[in-house]
């Protein structure tokens, strides 16, 4: 069964910026997708990446501050954040869905998720 570890949250003031890595034991079988949940809301999807590697979705309020790269060689999916806001606070968590050509921001399809890194922006 695939593997999903997150790392990289922490605290950051107002206009700061984090890398958020998500280490995937086979990420060629799979679409990866990035999510958070703030407490007392919903799991929100921000962004994905297909299979092939070569289509990405982003959710439309973090779409020019958020980036998703993905390194083969090291199985790991990258989350670029930047000019973050205390909005921007959750747990932050990464998932896997089994080969998807379309990837997609929507959490139902995912069949496996990391345990979350936390993420706090705050002065």
């Amino acid at each position: 069964q695939v593997q999903l570890v997150e790392s990289g949250g922490g605290s950051v003031q107002p206009g700061g910026s984090l890398r958020l890595s998500c280490a995937i034991s086979e990420s060629r079988l799979y679409a990866i997708g990035w999510f958070r949940q703030a407490p007392g809301k919903e799991r929100e999807g921000l962004s994905c990446i297909n299979t092939n590697g070569d289509r990405t979705e982003y959710l439309d309020s973090v779409k020019d501050r958020f980036t998703m790269s993905r390194d083969i060689a090291k199985n790991t999916v990258y989350l670029h954040m930047r000019n973050l806001q205390p909005e921007d606070t959750a747990v932050y968590y990464c998932a896997a869905q089994n080969y998807a050509q379309y990837c997609t921001i929507v959490p139902g399809p995912y069949d496996h998720w990391g345990q979350g890194t936390q993420v706090t922006v705050s002065s």
